[in-house]
C-alpha cells in the first residue's frame, strides 16, 4: 500500500507541509512553475534550500506583491513586547494564514474574504476538480472552527488574513501535491503544538490558538517543550483533512524522504518530515469493550450481539468463564473503533444486564483488504483479498457460494473446486 507518513515533531504549517511534499516528487521546478501559473493576484512562489541543525531541506517562500509575512510569538510571562525575545524568535514557522491572523503588523493590504469568496477564487483556478474539492474542504474545517470560536454562523465568518492569497497558495499547493503523490493512506505522528502565547489582532492568545485547538480535537497533541506557536490553523486543517490515522510510523519500505523547513530556528530542527513508501499492512488503533454476565439467557445474549453488530461493532464474541459464587458465566466482548466506543458502551448497557463495561484501547496489525467480483458461468462471485506483511490471501465470499450452490444443486466444496479449476490464477 502506497503510504505517506508525516512527522510533526515541530508542529505543522501550510508552507512547511508543501515544502516537505515537494521534496517527494521528481520534478520540483515544474510544480513551482505550476504554482506561479495559477493566477493568484500578486503571488510568487519560490522553493529555497534551507538548513536547520545541519539538515538541508526546502523552505517554500510565498510572497504577495513582493512581501513575505512574519509571525510574532509573545513572551510566555511578559505581555509587553520584549524586543530581544521577539528578535530571537523572529524566524519561526511561516504559515501565512495564521501568522497574518495572529499579529497586528500588516506589511501589505489584506482582503477580508468570506467563505464564499474563497471558494469562488478556488473554483477559478486551473486545477483539477479533486484539488478544488480538497482545498474547499480544508477551508471548511477552518471556517467551522472560527465559527465556533467567535460564536457566529459560518456565513458571517470573514477570514481576515486567513483568507489572503498566500494562504490560498499554501492550501492549494498541498492539495496539488497530495494528488500528484497519490498515497493510498496518509498517517501522521502526534502533533507538537508548542507553548506560550502569540500576538494576534485582538491581543495575546495562548498556544495553541483557540481555532487550532478546536481543529485538533480528537487528534493526539502535546506541547511544553518549545516556546512558540508550532502548529497553525491551516497546518492543523490540512492534517485533519488528509490524515486517516495519527500514531507511530507504520512498517514501510521508504522510497523518498522530504524536509519542509519553517523560518525560525530552535535547538531542534524546525521542520516537517515526510516519508513516502510502501507499507506491508498497517497498524491501527482499536478498542475492546468487555463485561461479565451470569444472569442472561442465550437468546438474550444473541439479541444483544445482533444489536451491537447493527450499531457498528467490528466484532462481537463470547467466552465461557467461571464467576463468583461458583457461577458459570459469559465474557461478552466487543471490538470497535475508538471513536465508536462510548456509543457502543451505551448499547451494551441497554441490551445486557451488566452494571459496568471495561474499556481497553490498543493497536492491531491489519492487512490491506479489498473485494473483487469474478464473473463465472454460474453467476458473479465476490472474492475477498488481503495483502501485506509478506502475505497475500484470496477467499470466495461464502454468501455468494451458498446462493449459487443451492441454485446449481451442488455442495459448497464441489462448486468451489469448479470455480478454482477454471480460474487457477486467482491464488485461492
Amino acid at each position: 500500500m502506497k503510504t505517506l507518513y508525516l512527522e510533526c515533531g515541530m508542529g505543522a504549517a501550510g508552507d512547511m507541509l508543501m515544502a516537505a511534499l515537494l521534496e517527494l516528487i521528481p520534478d520540483q521546478q515544474d510544480f513551482v512553475d505550476k504554482m506561479n501559473a495559477l493566477g493568484l493576484p500578486g503571488v510568487q512562489v519560490t522553493a529555497e534550500k534551507a538548513v536547520k541543525c545541519g539538515i538541508t531541506g526546502t523552505h517554500m517562500k510565498v510572497t504577495v506583491n513582493g512581501e513575505e509575512e512574519e509571525s510574532h510569538d509573545a513572551h510566555d510571562h511578559d505581555h509587553e513586547h520584549d524586543h530581544e525575545h521577539e528578535h530571537e524568535h523572529e524566524h519561526h514557522h511561516h504559515d501565512h494564514d495564521h501568522e497574518h491572523e495572529h499579529h497586528g503588523e500588516h506589511h501589505h493590504a489584506h482582503h477580508h474574504a468570506s467563505v464564499g469568496d474563497i471558494e469562488a477564487i478556488i473554483d477559478r483556478l486551473p486545477v483539477s476538480d479533486g484539488v478544488k474539492g480538497h482545498a474547499k474542504a480544508v477551508y471548511g474545517i477552518i471556517a467551522q472552527a472560527e465559527s465556533q470560536v467567535h460564536g457566529h454562523p459560518i456565513s458571517e465568518i470573514h477570514f481576515h488574513e486567513v483568507g489572503t492569497m498566500d494562504a490560498i497558495a499554501d492550501v492549494v499547493g498541498v492539495c496539488m501535491l497530495m494528488e500528484m503523490i497519490g498515497a493510498e493512506q496518509t498517517v501522521a505522528s502526534p502533533v507538537h503544538v508548542g507553548s506560550g502565547h502569540v500576538h494576534c489582532m485582538h491581543g495575546i492568545l495562548p498556544v495553541p490558538a483557540p481555532a487550532t485547538a478546536l481543529i485538533l480535537k480528537d487528534v493526539p497533541t502535546y506541547g511544553g517543550q518549545v516556546q512558540g506557536e508550532l502548529c497553525t490553523p491551516t497546518g492543523a486543517a490540512l492534517l485533519k483533512h488528509f490524515v486517516c490515522r495519527f500514531g507511530d510510523r507504520p512498517v514501510m519500505s521508504t522510497a523518498a524522504v522530504g524536509y519542509g523547513m519553517g523560518k525560525k530556528d530552535f535547538e531542534r530542527a524546525n521542520c516537517v518530515r515526510a516519508f513516502l513508501g510502501d507499507s506491508e499492512g498497517s497498524r491501527e488503533q482499536i478498542t475492546r469493550l468487555e463485561c461479565n454476565l451470569d444472569d442472561m439467557t442465550g437468546e438474550e445474549i444473541g439479541f444483544a450481539m445482533e444489536q451491537l453488530f447493527a450499531a457498528g461493532a467490528r466484532d462481537v464474541y463470547t467466552q465461557p468463564i467461571g464467576m463468583k459464587k461458583n457461577r458459570p458465566g459469559i465474557l461478552f466482548s466487543v471490538i470497535c473503533l475508538p471513536d465508536d466506543a462510548d456509543r457502543l458502551a451505551a448499547v451494551m448497557m441497554k441490551h445486557t444486564t451488566t452494571l459496568g463495561v471495561r474499556r481497553q484501547d490498543m493497536s492491531r496489525y491489519v492487512l490491506s483488504r479489498g473485494i473483487e467480483t469474478l464473473d463465472t458461468a454460474y453467476g458473479p462471485v465476490r472474492i475477498k483479498t488481503a495483502s501485506g506483511m509478506g502475505v497475500h490471501r484470496a477467499k470466495l465470499e461464502y454468501e455468494d457460494l451458498s446462493s449459487l450452490a443451492k441454485k446449481q444443486g451442488l455442495s459448497l466444496e464441489e462448486l468451489r473446486k469448479k470455480l478454482i479449476g477454471k480460474n487457477e490464477n486467482l491464488g485461492l
